[in-house]
């Protein structure tokens, strides 16, 4: 008799084969999935190391530092020298105004030797004035974690830059002021606060040190009668 013979052998080796192939498959999947991490991980890493160099993060590291009390961290983020120079002016121009009329000689004088670059209560005053409302920028209570003060730096702030110079406007409750920044190697340092409360403090302390405006020299022109003396009616 003829014997019918069936071979299952392509069957066993299709069936073999099957789990292979998705082997391979899974492990492709699985480099890929790899290789976006790492690439994820690295442009993590090269946005974090280019945004270290923003004025943002600088800034915040200056209101870290400021709310610390860390004065060397705070000397390499400040150029009290430069602020100083930027505000003097002003600063001599409010006090001046404040006297109007009452303003002699004698108190200009004084008005020069207090407010000048060389003289260091001024350059402590706004050295203490700036460092003030720095800290205003990190709110209120106790120093918070620094990613959690980054945040709310970038909250508060816009930062415009043109080459090695930025603008950071800082918009708090009620008012907005403007900080000028000038990059320093890998930071950026703040040269100069535009700030109309800072000014008004700083001139306080000014007024404190020159005499009272109702103590004006009897030689004062105001009480010289610059015409001549009208006659007597008969």
């Amino acid at each position: 008799m003829n014997r019918i013979v069936v071979n299952f052998e392509p069957g066993k080796a299709a069936a073999r084969q099957q789990p292979r192939r998705w082997a391979r498959i899974l492990a492709l999947v699985g480099v890929f999935i790899l290789v976006v991490i790492v690439l994820a991980f690295a442009g993590l890493f090269f946005w974090w190391r280019s945004y270290q160099k923003s004025p943002v993060y600088s800034l915040a590291l200056l209101v870290q530092a400021a709310q610390r009390g860390d004065t060397q961290e705070m000397a390499k983020l400040i150029d009290d020298e430069e602020i100083m120079r930027n505000m003097v002016g002003r600063v001599s121009q409010k006090t001046s105004d404040r006297y109007g009329l009452a303003m002699n000689t004698n108190v200009k004088q004084q008005l020069d030797r207090v407010v000048s670059t060389s003289a260091p209560a001024l350059k402590q005053t706004i050295h203490s004035e700036v460092i003030n409302e720095v800290k205003e920028l990190g709110g209120d209570g106790e120093p918070k974690p620094f990613p959690v003060l980054l945040l709310m730096i970038r909250s508060l702030v816009t930062v415009s830059t043109e080459g090695d110079i930025a603008k950071a406007a800082a918009k708090m409750s009620n008012r907005t002021f403007e900080m000028m920044m000038r990059r320093d190697g890998d930071r950026w340092r703040v040269i100069g606060l535009n700030d109309d409360r800072v000014v008004e403090r700083v001139v306080d302390n000014v007024m404190k040190t020159l005499p009272a405006i109702g103590e004006v020299d009897a030689n004062s022109p105001l009480f010289k009668n610059p015409g001549k003396p009208r006659k007597r009616r008969r």
